[in-house]
């Protein structure tokens, strides 16, 4: 009951983020979601289930925005590096990929704190590849995909109605891909039924209010909050799993 409980607020502080800021679901759920979970492959399992839910409104309500040209070699590079990631993860002890998992939040804080407004990524094939190639890490080992993707879908989109249903098709298409790929490797498990029975509640809530909240709170201040989060969240968890 209460580790339910706590995944429904974490869904829900996670889904109130991706709703309000645009991203950042896997991010948020991650930080947390592993100390919850039996294992860290059910852990990532849940948060790829979860945030399907988040994405599936924004893909069906924008589809007409969605260009497949572009989205297409992104999304197959990704769920080929994704699916052998996904499995090796089970052969990578929990304690390695803590600490791994640590440093990655802790760099993507400093990244999206200090560098994300200074790069920028050429609509190119060459682009397509290298970014699905580390979202395809990131999603299939921390159910992090989403920070590479946005980085090249900020650059090759003409408007913000494209890049919100591009990214949105893309996590929702890659985090079908993934679950089906952790299914057949035994990752599906009661557990991960169960919490995600508990955070269906808690994305809805957090989706609903971050709708409401997303006119009013002065978006720059709270990325900074959120990145903050996230790098307290990775340093706490490095120091633990040491």
């Amino acid at each position: 009951m209460t580790n339910g409980l706590l995944i429904l607020l974490l869904a829900f502080c996670a889904s109130f983020v991706q709703r309000t800021i645009g991203f950042g679901f896997g991010i948020f759920v991650m930080t947390m979601l592993p100390l919850l979970m039996p294992s860290f492959g059910e852990a990532t399992t849940l948060s790829g289930l979860l945030a399907m839910l988040t994405s599936t409104a924004v893909t069906l309500r924008m589809y007409r925005y969605i260009t497949w040209k572009r989205l297409l070699p992104l999304l197959a590079v990704f769920l080929v590096i994704s699916t052998g990631a996904i499995f090796l993860l089970p052969g990578i002890q929990d304690r390695t990929i803590k600490v791994i998992l640590g440093i990655v939040l802790i760099l993507t804080c400093l990244y999206f704190m200090l560098l994300s407004s200074r790069i920028h990524m050429r609509p190119t094939l060459g682009a397509q590849i290298a970014a699905g190639t580390v979202s395809g890490l990131m999603g299939g080992f921390f159910a992090m995909q989403g920070p590479p993707a946005v980085l090249y879908l900020l650059s090759s989109e003409p408007d913000k109605e494209h890049y919100l249903a591009m990214i949105s098709a893309f996590l929702l298409l890659g985090n079908i891909g993934m679950t089906v790929m952790r299914a057949v490797n035994g990752l599906v498990s009661p557990a991960v039924g169960t919490g995600f029975l508990w955070g269906m509640f808690g994305v809805a809530g957090g989706a609903t209010l971050g709708a409401w909240a997303f006119e009013r709170i002065p978006r720059e201040k709270f990325k900074y909050f959120v990145y903050g989060y996230i790098g307290l969240s990775g340093l706490v968890i490095l120091i633990n799993a040491l």
